[in-house]
């Protein structure tokens, strides 16, 4: 009997099996199951229970929700690609998400590809088709690995490995922090916001009594979180608005939104970190109003991965990565503040020539 887990893709479905381990021991598998997908309500995993798509190894399926699991078992799940799960909805109606990931460079070991907002970097919780590795895995015919993520909403420059130790070589330079990172945002300017540039240095953690997920800053000092800085310049303030870039020196999860709110820059369309972390779960259980899709005004934070600078593929030299601007991001920019891209890419350019000078 397997003691690891298993899994598999295909296009039409996949399917992972997770064995039962010596404290799962008695557990309904209805709450198994939930252990592994923690997004999804009880109910809908007893749908999945109902009609099949959840298999105990040596016993016939259907199981009843209720049955109980024991040690040495596989638990089997199947999940068909029925884009349900990934659903995003705006003003009740769903998001079209057919938007592929574009190539900006590819060799043999690694892809850099521009992800579009709402893509997932890898398989996790109910999204599972809409993937990066998915989508490439699916062209390559082979498992593609993972070597740093950006959060679904955030669009922009990623990197994945097309074998397992190109990603880990990739991604200690990473853990080395030998790979610099430049993002964009649009961001409110709030009262007291700190004047740019300036770094922020507060450590980041989870937040306590928050949804799993969500981020706070702590004292630079405290021992609650893990240190983190962010660095921001100024790219164009008007109407309320500010365009800037964030040079995150670490890779802290949610870093640059909590230190940009921190500091008096809640970005457009962030559910999480604008005040109100009553939005967030409003949107998660598809109960926003009107005033909720009002104060967010885009269906995503406005963060976008702007470029990489990365010692590959010549070790001794920085080589610079860039993935354009979405549209919706384009065209918010242009109906708010009447700028064009090429006006905001001029904006761009110009302090990208400070970051890498050869341009």
């Amino acid at each position: 009997m397997r003691s690891e887990k298993t899994k598999s893709f295909k296009s039409d479905k996949y399917v992972v099996s997770h064995p039962v381990q010596p404290h799962h021991e008695g557990l309904r598998l209805d709450a198994f199951v939930q252990l592994f997908m923690p997004t999804l309500s009880r109910e809908f995993i007893k749908g999945k229970i109902d009609k099949g798509e959840v298999e105990i190894s040596g016993r016939r399926p259907p199981h009843k929700p209720s049955v109980k699991v024991h040690h040495g078992e596989q638990v089997t799940i199947v999940t068909h690609n029925s884009h349900v799960l990934e659903d995003e909805r705006w003003h009740g109606e769903p998001l079209t998400l057919t938007e592929e990931p574009v190539v900006v460079y590819e060799d043999d070991l690694i892809i850099a590809c521009h992800k579009p907002a709402f893509m997932t970097t890898h398989p996790a919780g109910r999204h599972l088709f809409y993937v990066a590795t998915v989508h490439f895995g699916t062209i390559h015919g082979k498992t593609i690995h993972s070597i740093h993520r950006l959060d679904r909403e955030t669009s922009g420059l990623l990197l994945l490995g097309k074998t397992p130790e190109a990603a880990q070589r990739i991604g200690r330079l990473f853990e080395e922090d030998k790979i610099r990172k430049c993002y964009f945002l649009i961001a409110h300017k709030g009262e007291g916001a700190r004047p740019f540039p300036f770094t922020a240095k507060e450590a980041i953690g989870e937040r306590p009594g928050a949804p799993r997920g969500m981020q706070q800053a702590f004292d630079e000092q405290s021992a609650e979180g893990r240190a983190a800085e962010t660095t921001f310049e100024l790219l164009l303030e008007r109407d309320g608005y500010v365009l800037a870039l964030a040079f995150p020196v670490s890779g802290r999860q949610h870093q640059i939104r909590v230190h940009a709110a921190l500091h008096g820059y809640p970005l457009i369309g962030d559910k999480m970190d604008n005040g109100d972390p009553t939005v967030f779960m409003r949107f998660k259980d598809n109960e926003a109003t009107p005033a909720d899709h009002e104060r967010m005004q885009i269906p995503r934070q406005a963060l976008h991965a702007l470029a990489l600078q990365v010692p590959y593929p010549d070790p001794d030299e920085l080589t610079l990565y860039r993935a354009p601007l979405g549209e919706d991001l384009v065209e918010w920019l242009e109906q708010r503040l009447g700028l064009t891209r090429a006006e905001v890419d001029a904006l761009v350019e110009n302090h990208l020539r400070r970051w890498h000078p050869s341009l």
